[in-house]
């Protein structure tokens, strides 16, 4: 089984000693996505709805570069830095996941990289 590292302009470069994905073996692991623009370097917005947005937008751009889409996903993993946010992240995670919705856990942090309100990993399949 190998291990192929995809990585993307379309999404946010990563900040650290990792990628923004790996395909091993048919299954595509998307690293948590932050609510960062590409195109800026900035967040998306100050409001969780925002950057709930800019995050699954990063991660769509991650899949595609494996060639996939997000109705590949089997899980996913909302980080939220304050589950207050839960209610007003789901509306949005709602347009994106609108029918054979992946598993998903979602949880409360005490802090996220560069003070983030959320981040989202993904694990897709092919």
């Amino acid at each position: 089984m190998g291990k192929k590292v995809i990585s993307t302009k379309n999404a946010p470069a990563a900040i650290g000693p990792y990628s923004q994905g790996v395909d091993s073996g048919g299954t595509v692991y998307v690293s948590g996505q932050l609510p960062i623009d590409p195109k800026t370097g900035e967040f998306a917005g100050e409001d969780i709805a925002s950057q709930a947005r800019q995050s699954l937008e990063n991660v769509q751009a991650v899949l595609a570069e494996a060639g996939l889409t997000l109705g590949h996903v089997v899980k996913a993993t909302v980080f939220l830095k304050d589950m207050g946010d839960f209610a007003a992240m789901n509306g949005v995670y709602a347009q994106y996941f609108t029918e054979n919705c992946p598993a998903r856990s979602a949880v409360q942090i005490a802090a996220l990289p560069k003070d983030a309100l959320i981040e989202i990993e993904v694990i897709a399949v092919r």
